[in-house]
Formats: structure tokens, C-alpha cells, sequence
């Protein structure tokens, strides 16, 4: 991944926190779960994610930028293929609106 999988770190040291005093804000006992996170040696749950984006005043998408985008990449993906197998069924308003819905996921991509 060309990009770095989160800035934790980055914000962390800009606030001035510890590691310990970020792990209180989390709710977790100690700062080694933070220094987890900010090693990309595991995924912070989407709760410890929504609290990261609390502390830092930052949106998630932006913390995790390296993450995100793979994600997002993955996501156009299997629209784009979802978009192509809806495409051949018979047309209703049903299938429309999922396609609608799959145009928007895959604009971005497609651009």
C-alpha cells in the first residue's frame, strides 16, 4: 500500500497526548493497544475507530486514509461486477434502483 495504513501517530504526537492518555480516552487499560493501532499490527474496532475520530477531531476515512482507500478500491470492485450481473437481468424497478445505487459506487472509480 503506497500510503501509510493510518496517521494515528501523526495526530497523536500533534495533540500533545501519550499513548496511556489516549488509551484512557479509548476505555482500554493501557497505552500498548494504541501502540498496536499506530503500528498497523491490528485494526482498532469500529468503536475504538468512531472514538479515534472523536479525539482527534479528524473523520475516520482520514485517520485510516491507507485503509480506506484499499477498501473503497475493493468495494468499486465488486460493484462494477455486481453492476455487470444486474445488467444482464430482466429490467424492473427493483433492478434500476440497484443499479442506480451501483453507479454511484462505481462514478468515483470509473473517473
Amino acid at each position: 500500500m503506497s500510503q501509510l495504513s493510518n496517521f494515528l501517530r501523526t495526530y497523536r504526537k500533534r495533540s500533545g497526548f501519550s499513548q496511556v492518555e489516549v488509551a484512557f480516552l479509548l476505555g482500554v487499560h493501557d497505552g500498548p493497544k494504541v501502540c498496536w493501532h499506530e503500528r498497523y499490527a491490528g485494526r482498532p474496532s469500529l468503536r475504538n475507530g468512531l472514538a479515534y475520530e472523536v479525539i482527534f477531531r479528524t473523520p475516520a476515512r482520514q485517520l485510516f486514509k491507507g485503509m480506506y482507500q484499499k477498501v473503497e478500491q475493493d468495494v468499486e470492485r465488486r460493484a462494477a461486477v455486481l453492476k455487470n450481473r444486474l445488467s444482464k437481468a430482466k429490467p424492473s424497478r427493483t433492478i434500476a434502483r440497484r443499479l442506480a445505487a451501483l453507479e454511484t459506487i462505481t462514478q468515483h472509480h470509473e473517473s
